[in-house]
């Protein structure tokens, strides 16, 4: 797990600009993902994990919780269809980090979460209250090491697509819609691999992506008993 220091002050006004996660005036709906990111174990989270010898590329998604008319609701977008790697995927924002982000086991997955987030919905990350991550994971088909940085969306702002060579929508689902049973499923990839999904937003939400919000909805405690017997074939091209 990335080592980050603990404050109570917001993100964006500790001392140097550093970036710091604080747990400080979150909404109490909140306390079972606070509970979670400090306790879960990587294998809990999946079983694709970094590679031992420090293989692969530095990366961070931003898990970013906000409130909206319907309750507690996250933030995903969904790629353009013409990106060579995981092309379509609704994911969250995120992306490889930069040189100027800094250190990857410190700052740098904070940092790369936020700046990825900007560039790809517009997100003013002034408005955004970092207060835990996930333990790194691993996507193979792309080598990247992951580093899941989560968010509240304390004020929030106007997000859109900014770049539709990189993003072909950004969306908001609410967290009632990702626990309804109707809306879950399991994907059968062609390789044979199976893995949990969610129809939400006129979206197939699958992959690394519906992996670790099945998980957070699973150790928040949130989860509700769904048909793991229903099953939706990807596409061969997935």
């Amino acid at each position: 797990m990335t080592h980050v220091s603990n404050t109570g002050h917001r993100h964006d006004t500790t001392d140097g600009g550093r970036l710091r996660l604080s747990t400080e005036g979150l909404p109490d709906w909140l306390d079972p993902v606070v509970r979670a990111a400090r306790t879960v174990e990587p294998l809990q989270l999946s079983r694709f994990l970094p590679p031992e010898n420090g293989a692969g590329r530095q990366s961070a998604v931003l898990i970013l919780f906000g409130e909206g008319e319907r309750g507690p609701e996250l933030l995903l977008m969904e790629r353009a269809g013409s990106l060579r790697s995981h092309a379509g995927q609704p994911s969250f924002p995120g992306g490889a980090l930069d040189p100027e982000d800094g250190d990857p086991k410190g700052e740098g997955p904070l940092r790369a979460a936020l700046r990825e987030a900007e560039e790809e919905t517009g997100l003013d990350p002034a408005g955004v209250q970092l207060f835990g991550v996930l333990p790194k994971l691993y996507i193979p088909v792309s080598g990247f090491v992951v580093t899941p940085v989560l968010g509240w969306w304390r004020e929030p702002s106007p997000v859109g697509v900014v770049d539709p060579n990189e993003t072909a929508r950004v969306f908001t689902v609410p967290v009632a819609d990702l626990t309804d049973p109707a809306n879950r499923a399991t994907t059968v990839h062609p390789s044979g691999h199976r893995g949990p999904a969610f129809l939400v937003e006129s979206a197939l939400v699958w992959g690394f992506t519906a992996g670790v919000i099945d998980r957070l909805l699973h150790y928040a405690g949130w989860e509700r008993p769904w048909d793991r017997d229903k099953q939706v074939p990807l596409d061969w091209r997935a």
